[in-house]
């Protein structure tokens, strides 16, 4: 027990100093440049210039959309137009255009029977349909009705206003610029990529989606604005980019909940009082206008955070090598009696004890006085 506490006690009460050991060894001396370069062009290049480290960056962005979508198409001979073929309506961030409608016209309270295929519920090879009846709208819905969908619908136009604003800096900004003339342009992401006005048929070839499949059985698609802004710049630089993507790709070979539909309805009444109702199942696709941000600017905090950082990093080139050169080469032991020298308590305490400096000879200047000659004493203090 007093043996471990002596040996506790002096592994404590230990001080440990550096000494510098220079080794020659090409290889030795190649890794250890290497680590500090790939070190060095981490940091530099990765992480300055690359991640941008030495500037904040604020994701908090507030944002606003506004959509419009312009256009006619034709559906089971009737002509179609905005208010028809657009839910909800006109303005919001998410909206859906209509391809496709079948309807259900008079629809009374009562009890009427409903058909239901035993193919599309649980068992695929069975030819089957379960008939029983339902208390609620009368007659059932039938949407096996084969309907063909809209066709010009890829024509359709869709104007996209979006302004952003990211507090951290109180920087505002919007998609367009007010000069720009918004009625004649199209945006394509090379010929004009600033234009808010978006045609259908581009943004589904951007996703490489099979129109015929899309208008018959509707879909999801995402335009994705992404605000990436550099305010060390000139603030005009910082512009959108757009980019689509189909949402609804996990489920393209899902069994169930193919597509996009939801149902609405408008309600009538009769001269006597009683309601009755024309269902709609309307196929659509739905478009989700997603807003993104960064705006980042030069912060000498986490400038000098990374620097020190990355300073103290070029220090691990001499660990790596240390750990090489004193436990995986040959001549370990002996690198180590060169590296690590342990000085004992009594060795160190005779170094550290002052010696008194010898005392100056006495001159006897007697002798001096009857030859005639002058004594002279040179006083100087030790170096």
């Amino acid at each position: 027990m007093t043996s471990a506490l002596c040996s506790c006690m002096t592994s404590v009460l230990t001080y440990e100093t550096y000494k510098s050991v220079v080794v020659r060894s090409w290889p030795l001396g190649i890794m250890y440049r290497l680590a500090q370069l790939i070190i060095i062009s981490y940091f530099v290049g990765y992480v300055f210039l690359y991640e941008k480290a030495y500037q904040v960056a604020d994701t908090n962005i507030e944002s606003s959309v506004t959509t419009k979508v312009k256009g006619f198409g034709k559906l089971d001979n009737a002509v179609m137009d905005v208010a028809d073929y657009i839910y909800p309506p006109q303005g919001e961030g998410t909206f859906s255009i209509i391809t496709k409608i079948i309807e259900t016209d008079n629809q009374f309270q009562g009890r009427c029977p409903e058909v239901w295929n035993i193919s599309d519920m649980y068992f695929p090879n069975l030819d089957k349909a379960l008939i029983y009846l339902i208390e609620g709208w009368c007659p059932a819905e039938d949407d096996k009705v084969k309907m063909k969908p809209m066709p010009e619908f890829v024509n359709f136009t869709i104007y996209i206003k979006n302004s952003i604003r990211f507090p951290l800096f109180n920087v505002t900004r919007g998609n367009f610029n007010s000069t720009k003339d918004t009625k004649t342009c199209k945006y394509d992401k090379i010929e004009d990529p600033f234009c808010p006005i978006f045609q259908v048929d581009y943004i589904l070839n951007e996703t490489r989606q099979n129109v015929t499949t899309l208008a018959d059985m509707g879909g999801e698609i995402g335009i994705i604005i992404q605000w990436r802004c550099n305010l060390d710049h000139d603030v005009n630089f910082c512009v959108p980019k757009y980019s689509f993507s189909q949402l609804d790709a996990p489920f393209q070979n899902a069994k169930l909940s193919k597509g996009y539909n939801f149902r609405f309805a408008k309600y009538y009444k009769t001269e006597d009082g009683t309601d009755y109702r024309r269902l709609h199942k309307a196929f659509a696709i739905r478009f989700d206008v997603i807003v993104t941000g960064t705006a980042r600017k030069f912060s000498l905090i986490p400038t000098v955070i990374n620097v020190i950082t990355a300073v103290t990093s070029v220090g691990m080139g001499t660990v790596l090598c240390d750990l090489i050169l004193l436990h995986c080469s040959k001549r370990a032991q002996y690198y180590k009696e060169k590296k690590y020298e342990e000085v004992l308590y009594e060795e160190t305490a005779a170094a550290m004890t002052l010696e008194p400096y010898p005392s100056p000879p006495i001159f006897d200047d007697r002798n001096l006085k009857e030859t005639g000659q002058t004594s002279i004493v040179f006083l100087s203090s030790p170096l």
